[in-house]
């Protein structure tokens, strides 16, 4: 049996699920580490000791004399951990993550996998500060997952060699291909973080329009973040309380319910100032294999997922008017947005469902085990 170390700085974020899923899926007896781009903590173990009291002392001292840095303690730390646990691939999740991996993976000589998800490969600033961390992370690494076509040549164009890289965007639960929607009414739904690249203000500002033709018409916008209180001030100051429901941040299962009276789903998905982007977002997954026809922009990895006028509509980023045109069509055409629906729970169950994802993932794993580590 495999031993693999999957590495996050988060926990249990809750638009994190992918996280989640990949250590419950994967094919090997898994020590999750997180707290942080070098991890503190092991799950169900808690911080991760040093085990040599005086030699703690000696690196605290060089530590005070500014000989090392903190990250220092952390990667002994891990080496001592992945040495009792008997690790033999690590898997980490973001870029960022993987480059701070590296040292410890080098001193070990056990083979690095990293998950590239989106911000790390598009934040201007963060490409540019780390173009060469990431050239070494490229030479070294034995895989690289991109969860978009977009990554995938973004990471190309960077210096990655295209053979490294495996395509897969995180996939939805299955448990969202039991979710029966109801077409009939004029209910909408929208779930993600309230974040510049998310744009949650143009899915109200369009979901406004919407409301001009039909008065009675209803969104339920679960998620939070930075731009949440501008968004409650935005839908207070155009009084539309009755009509948009900001549910603030809720459990995946608390939401099935509203995933089964809408009509469809909502995101509007943008390039923000910064350079960030999405990868392919896992909300997206989620809400075509509940059988919603997803109204969103061509924007990153969801025009891979999404068939625009087959399983969803989509639209340039910033164009809230045409958004608001592609709900109005769905509101007035059921018999389209349930074909629309169907056709894109057949198209993730086919291509994008959970089993797929995994089966790829753990084939990856399982090849790096085999293959020689450069280093």
């Amino acid at each position: 049996m495999i031993n693999i170390a999957h590495i996050s700085p988060n926990q249990n974020a809750y638009s994190e699920t992918f996280i989640q899923s990949h250590k419950k899926h994967f094919k090997g007896n898994v020590s999750f580490y997180y707290g942080g781009s070098h991890p503190q903590y092991l799950e169900g173990e808690g911080l991760i000791p040093t085990k040599n009291k005086v030699r703690l002392e000696f690196y605290i001292k060089r530590l005070l004399s500014k000989e090392v840095s903190a990250d220092f303690f952390r990667e002994k730390a891990l080496i001592n951990s992945f040495k009792e646990k008997k690790i033999d691939v690590v898997y980490a999740e973001f870029g960022l993550t993987g480059v701070a991996m590296m040292n410890v993976c080098k001193k070990l000589r056990i083979p690095l996998i990293v998950n590239f998800h989106g911000y790390e490969i598009s934040v201007t600033s963060l490409v540019e500060e780390y173009k060469y961390r990431y050239i070494e992370l490229f030479h070294f690494a034995t895989a690289i997952i991109a969860v978009s076509k977009v990554m995938q040549q973004r990471l190309i164009d960077l210096g990655c060699p295209p053979e490294k890289i495996t395509y897969t965007p995180c996939p939805p639960d299955n448990s969202f291909f039991d979710i029966v929607p109801d077409y009939s009414g004029e209910i909408f739904l929208a779930i993600g973080r309230f974040t510049e690249k998310k744009a949650p203000y143009y899915t109200i500002l369009a979901f406004k329009k919407v409301l001009e033709k039909h008065p009675t018409a209803q969104l339920y916008f679960a998620g939070d973040g930075p731009l949440f209180e501008v968004c409650v001030n935005l839908v207070r100051y155009f009084k539309l309380q009755n009509n948009i429901h900001l549910l603030g941040s809720r459990p995946h299962q608390e939401l099935f319910h509203y995933y089964s009276i809408a009509k469809g789903f909502i995101q509007h998905s943008i390039t923000a100032m910064s350079g960030d982007m999405e990868g392919t977002p896992v909300a997206i997954l989620e809400a075509s294999a509940a059988a919603l026809p997803v109204v969103s922009t061509k924007h990153a990895g969801i025009p891979d997922v999404i068939i625009n006028n087959e399983t969803g509509l989509l639209v340039d980023e910033h164009d809230v008017d045409q958004m608001a045109d592609k709900i109005i069509y769905l509101i007035e055409n059921k018999e389209v947005a349930e074909a629309m629906g169907k056709a894109g729970r057949l198209n993730i169950k086919e291509n994008f469902c959970l089993d797929i994802h995994m089966s790829k993932l753990n084939k990856v794993i399982q090849n790096s085990i085999h293959d020689k580590l450069k280093i």
